[in-house]
């Protein structure tokens, strides 16, 4: 049975759909765009604090499943610019340190919101 998850330390969702579904051993993570949960506001447009905050915002919704940042297996990178890739690179690899979870990054013509980044994720216990 799948179960839609909602948590209060990411963003809501700014349409119809769930910030994730659990699937009984997977959950599906829904994009996460650079939002701080609390204000609702897009973080400042600089990509490295735009990448830690769609992480973090990503693993509060896992965590409210019960997953860990240890279950992702899978990451999708939307870049607004692919020039920012290096250093996208170098936060999600300071955030996974060890964990090396599979992983698309693309660049695409936009985001919602403008964001510089959106992030989504499948994980697995």
């Amino acid at each position: 049975m799948n179960k839609p998850i909602f948590s209060d330390l990411a963003p809501k969702a700014i349409g119809p759909y769930s910030q994730a579904i659990d699937c009984g051993d997977f959950l599906f993570v829904s994009g996460q765009l650079p939002v701080d949960p609390v204000t609702g506001n897009m973080e400042k447009n600089d990509i490295k604090i735009q990448t830690k905050r769609s992480l973090d915002n990503v693993i509060a919704i896992a965590n409210e499943a019960g997953y860990f940042k240890s279950d992702v297996v899978k990451c999708t990178v939307y870049l607004k610019n692919l020039n920012d890739f290096s250093q996208m690179n170098e936060v999600y690899q300071e955030f996974f340190s060890n964990h090396r979870p599979a992983r698309v990054a693309l660049e695409v013509a936009r985001l919602p919101k403008d964001a510089l980044v959106e992030i989504d994720a499948i994980c697995h216990k």
